[in-house]
């Protein structure tokens, strides 16, 4: 059991770190955003996205994680980021 609550403590540690992780990563890509719209630049840039995703794809394929996983979470973070920009 002590094993289990030490186990759920890097757990919840490990969250705290990916919340942060995000929100640092969610103010670069609004500040992008607003750079987008002074330069009249589109909120969506499937080519970006492409290049996001062969990375992304990679890093997890290094890392031992499944590239499904990594190219949901990737999913849902470009989404985030683009119903932000077509608000800017």
């Amino acid at each position: 059991m002590n094993e289990l609550a030490h186990l759920r403590n890097e757990i919840d540690q490990l969250d705290r770190t990916l919340i942060e992780i995000l929100a640092k990563r969610f103010k670069i890509t609004h500040e992008i955003g607003l750079i987008k719209k002074s330069a009249n630049l589109p909120p969506i840039d499937p080519q970006r996205e492409d290049q996001q995703s062969k990375i992304i794809t990679e890093l997890a394929r290094n890392a031992g994680l499944r590239e499904e996983v990594a190219l949901k979470v990737l999913r849902a973070i470009i989404d985030e980021v683009v119903n932000d920009h077509k608000k800017i």
